[in-house]
């Protein structure tokens, strides 16, 4: 992967983007594609849409979500110790201990997520699923009105976990889920600068996924594309304990993964399959019978509906402190939307036969 495109997956990881909080990811994800789109520009909703070729039909819109899950402050005690709830999909069992930031109005604060100790934990408690009310988060406060003074109810907090290189080509950060879309969907179109193309695309970076698909609903009706490609990720099976019957045999480093079931738009998985064949990029395949709970959901059902694709990075340890993906399959899956961008065209029938 190129420096600056790394470079930019670190700029995106770093930026805090709870849903309904994704600002300064956004603002991040605008500098980078200014360099190479047509035309940039922030939806109400907060939604990135940057474009090439706008005006011109068909409309392909590229989806990745920037927000990831975190908490909200939703009381402070009298003793000043801060009572969270989760945004998005949080598990409670990955945060005792976990260092946080507070993004309160006069800027971060830092914290930790504290819990009783085991030692006073009676024995019948003891390895009980733990609840969001279990725990909290100490700023090192003495007292409610001192809190009150940095935090204020409705803040998000994010992780405080620092971007992390791996072994070979693997990284580790919070937050994958899914900015590596929002990341791949943008250079998919800075792989398209100076191509001649006869579709409009348009590359969005959405927020509010992890707590319904909220951008993708507005992007979608507002851009009306007939076609588009989602890109999330999907469950690496390749650690200790991974059930392949459960997930599928999808392992990090060879390729993306290409969803086949009713979410999808048949002409548009054949695109995909044969871009991909093409070119020589590696891919997998995913079973998705129904719904995705992804992007591709929203897209599918705008208006009169959208040729809908999904192709998904292989992501271990999905809603955790330190997700790990391939950043070959990053550059790999950019590449498979460039490539079949170039495919589509004014002939192109996604009608399903």
């Amino acid at each position: 992967m190129r420096n600056e495109s790394l470079q930019f997956l670190r700029d995106l990881v770093s930026a805090p983007s709870p849903s309904g909080f994704e600002q300064p990811a956004q603002r991040v994800v605008r500098e980078y594609a200014s360099a190479f789109a047509d035309e940039v520009r922030t939806d109400v909703h907060g939604n990135v849409i940057a474009v090439k070729n706008p005006g011109v039909e068909p409309r392909v819109m590229l989806a990745g979500h920037v927000d990831q899950i975190g908490l909200m402050v939703r009381f402070v005690t009298d003793e000043g110790f801060v009572h969270c709830a989760s945004i998005g999909g949080v598990d409670p069992a990955i945060l005792p201990g976990a260092r946080v930031v507070v993004h309160g109005k006069q800027g971060p604060v830092p914290g930790v997520i504290g819990r009783k100790a085991i030692h006073l934990t009676p024995p019948e408690d003891r390895g009980k699923a733990l609840q969001m009310h279990d725990l909290w988060v100490d700023i090192g406060a003495r007292r409610k009105q001192e809190a009150e003074k940095l935090v204020a109810v409705g803040d998000p907090i994010t992780l405080d976990v620092p971007f992390l290189q791996l072994r070979k080509d693997l990284v580790a950060a919070p937050g994958f889920d899914d900015k590596v879309g929002a990341f791949v969907v943008m250079e998919a179109l800075r792989l398209l600068k100076g191509a001649r193309l006869k579709c409009g695309v348009y590359a969005v970076s959405t927020v509010q996924e992890e707590v319904g698909l909220r951008g993708a609903v507005t992007s979608t009706f507002g851009i009306a594309p007939q076609a588009g490609v989602a890109v999330d990720v999907t469950h690496a099976a390749d650690y200790p304990g991974a059930e392949k019957k459960m997930s599928g045999d999808i392992r990090l480093g060879r390729g993306p993964a290409i969803a086949r079931g009713a979410n999808i738009n048949p002409a548009m998985e054949r695109l995909l399959l044969e871009a991909a064949n093409e070119a020589k990029i590696p891919v997998q395949l995913e079973a998705a019978p129904g719904g995705t709970g992804t992007d591709a959901n929203a897209m599918q059902l705008s208006r009169g509906g959208v040729a809908t694709g999904l192709v998904a990075i292989p992501n271990r340890y999905m809603h955790s402190p330190s997700e790990v993906v391939s950043l070959s399959d990053l550059g790999q899956c950019a590449k498979l939307l460039a490539a079949t961008m170039r495919r589509i065209g004014p002939e192109t029938d996604f009608t399903p036969v």
